[in-house]
């Protein structure tokens, strides 16, 4: 017998692969999202019967309070993501990525558990050579990273819980993101030919979208065992600057060139490296390599055009 589990923001870059990978699993999936981009991401699982789609707003307790009330295992997807989308819109950015969280935790009972979608951005810039772990202070430099720092210690308070700080993320989906910084670096590699690096030095972790759904299942598996705390989760392989970025995507692209520009400033200045053991230790393992990403985007980016749905 499935669960009953609520998705906000379940039609968007991640939605669109766990939502599919819900519904397969057996489980009654109600999703609530306000289709901002007009994406049409869920059709392909519209006609499973265990699929409720609910368009609104998840800062409108009117729109949420009904959904929580029904639901065994909530997933609050919804959000600005990146820092580009969040400055553009600072209000809306505060109460979607922080106040409609803690709308969710005040409406829902001690039972209902909560994993929540974090980023590890929060740890802003790190002190080089030593990797990051759930126990390194947060010290978010965007409005981005603060609004999901301070949720995700909503969350976590709130008990019964769990926290995914999750590295940067590519990978291909039904709502496709292109400005994801690994995204975006393989379609400017396929289509321009060429990129000019800023603060090329500053180092972050990466994560394929599918190993994110994959995370999501394990943790609603291992609930018990896993709540209380959050866990990073990238590629341990996988903690690389833009420059090795570019080296690496130049392998699978010959033609691709790219320079480091002497002068100017990146605007996102997180640079850290990221220790995925926790997560790692209670048996999770991805599965998808940053090799196989790249490739995977490649095949796609000879489907796709430049599409509005990116956030930035």
């Amino acid at each position: 017998m499935g669960e009953r589990i609520l998705v906000t923001g379940g039609a968007g870059y991640l939605g669109s692969i766990l939502v599919p990978a819900l519904l397969a699993e057996g489980h009654r999936v109600t999703v609530l999202d306000n289709f901002r981009y007009g994406q049409t991401s869920l059709l392909d699982v519209c006609a499973d019967e265990r699929l409720t789609v609910v368009r609104g707003d998840t800062r409108e307790k009117s729109a949420l309070a009904p959904l929580v009330k029904d639901a065994d295992l909530l997933l609050p997807l919804a959000a600005l993501v990146g820092v580009p989308v969040c400055e553009a819109d600072r209000t809306a950015a505060a109460t979607t990525n922080l106040d409609a969280v803690r709308l969710l935790l005040s409406l829902r009972s001690p039972q209902q558990r909560v994993i929540f979608p974090c980023t590890n951005s929060g740890y802003g810039i790190g002190q080089k050579d030593k990797f990051c772990t759930e126990e390194t202070p947060l010290r978010p430099i965007s409005l981005y990273g603060e609004t999901k720092v301070q949720a995700e210690k909503a969350v976590l308070d709130a008990g019964n819980s769990i926290s995914f700080r999750l590295a940067t993320v590519f990978g291909v989906s039904p709502r496709m993101r292109m400005d994801l910084l690994v995204n975006d670096f393989v379609w400017r590699a396929l289509r321009d030919g060429f990129v000019v690096l800023y603060e090329a030095h500053f180092k972050r972790n990466f994560i394929h979208i599918r190993d994110v759904t994959r995370v999501f299942l394990h943790g609603m598996a291992n609930f018990e065992a896993m709540k209380g705390g959050p866990y990073n989760v990238g590629l341990s392989d996988a903690n690389l600057s833009k420059l090795e970025l570019c080296r690496k995507i130049q392998q699978h692209v010959p033609k691709f060139s790219f320079s480091e520009a002497p002068v100017g400033e990146d605007p996102d200045k997180r640079d850290y490296i990221v220790s995925n053991e926790k997560v790692e230790r209670t048996g999770f393992k991805p599965l998808h390599s940053l090799d196989h990403g790249i490739r995977e985007l490649l095949r796609a980016y000879r489907i796709l055009r430049p599409n509005p749905y990116g956030n930035a």
